[in-house]
């Protein structure tokens, strides 16, 4: 079943490179605009914690 009703940030301009996301039962489905047949599949909690982790600095130790 394809996923419809990809959103993207408003910040996101015309161009490609942009993140978008759709959310399908209990996941949600990024994908980046320029490779819409690529997705990745996660959890509103797992992605929660990812963004949450970026926000405070918590992965800059990995680069």
């Amino acid at each position: 079943m394809p996923i419809r009703n990809w959103r993207k940030s408003s910040f996101s301009t015309s161009g490609a490179n942009c993140v978008e996301l759709a959310t399908a039962h209990d996941r949600i489905h990024i994908r980046e605009s320029d490779e819409p047949d690529t997705t990745l599949r996660t959890t509103p909690a797992t992605l929660r914690s990812f963004i949450r982790a970026v926000k405070t600095g918590g992965l800059d130790h990995t680069i």
